[in-house]
């Protein structure tokens, strides 16, 4: 999708959810035939000219100053995360390139021996386009053999939302699709040109409603820490929490590290987890 293109429909999507309620309006704003506000309304909320504000969300090339895009951003309610995905669609004399190569990922081998040592725990490295870079053994139990499938992939995206193990063994399989899509569209902001993310959205939206569906929202986000819940054929139903630390030397690398509570029955699940092969796992691959 052209920058332009991509920064009208993420401007549409984020007035259509803001309420004339939320935007301090008032009942006297009217019977509306579609949700959220009308472009009139954000251009006055955002102290500009209505006519500019529509040549803004149609994707017009005006070069918008950063004080109208953080004027823009307070009008719509736009959150940090959001904010910056804003600066990046629409920021002065950002450039619109075709597509271009990006050069592979590399994981150091330092990294990669803090993923190992992670066992009896899951470990990951996740790059761009979330891409599974390394992955120690309990997390190819948990999710699949990353290192038995071809390049392209070993992508956490791509498995939950083509390999059917995702839904079985993530038990709130919705939810970390809708954030893995939002982390998607998030690094999309910055990496437009990049023909591989280009490449990996035509391929899902050919192959998943649910992911065409959760694209359309133009929702961008990034967890940087949470839980997730698991019910695993050999391990059983557990919650471990997780945690992303960037690796600074590439900015698009996250170490993937889940923990558990000393003595606690996530952590024996982990160890069930990590003692069982991929294929007793029952999952991925291994199956």
């Amino acid at each position: 999708m052209e920058r332009d293109e991509e920064l009208s429909e993420f401007l549409r999507s984020r007035r259509a959810r803001v309420t004339p309620a939320e935007a301090g309006l008032g009942p006297g704003a009217g019977v509306r035939r579609v949700p959220g506000l009308r472009r009139a309304e954000v251009a006055r909320l955002a102290g500009v000219n209505v006519d500019y504000y529509v040549r803004l969300e149609r994707g017009r090339r005006i070069n918008p100053s950063d004080s109208v895009l953080d004027a823009v951003a307070r009008a719509l309610r736009m959150n940090a995360t959001e904010r910056a995905h804003l600066f990046a669609l629409a920021r002065p004399g950002s450039t619109r390139p075709g597509r271009r190569s990006v050069p592979p990922q590399r994981v150091r081998p330092s990294v990669h021996r803090i993923v190992e040592a992670h066992e009896p725990l899951p470990a990951m490295v996740l790059g761009r386009r979330m891409d599974v870079l390394a992955a120690n053994r309990p997390a190819r139990a948990l999710y699949t053999d990353w290192e038995a499938l071809p390049g392209p992939a070993r992508n956490m995206v791509r498995f939950l939302f083509t390999d059917p193990a995702a839904r079985s063994v993530l038990v709130d399989w919705a939810g970390s699709a809708t954030e893995a899509v939002a982390h998607l569209r998030l690094y999309q902001g910055r990496n437009p040109a990049d023909p591989l993310l280009s490449d990996l959205v035509t391929d899902l939206s050919a192959a998943s409603e649910d992911f065409r569906s959760r694209w359309a929202d133009h929702d961008v986000h990034q967890h940087t820490y949470g839980a997730k819940s698991f019910n695993h054929p050999v391990a059983g139903r557990f919650t471990l929490a997780y945690e992303l630390l960037g690796v600074l030397d590439d900015a698009d690398q996250f170490l993937t590290l889940y923990t558990a509570e000393p003595g606690s029955a996530a952590e024996a699940a982990a160890r069930r987890l990590g003692a069982a092969t991929i294929a007793d796992a029952g999952t991925g691959a291994g199956r």
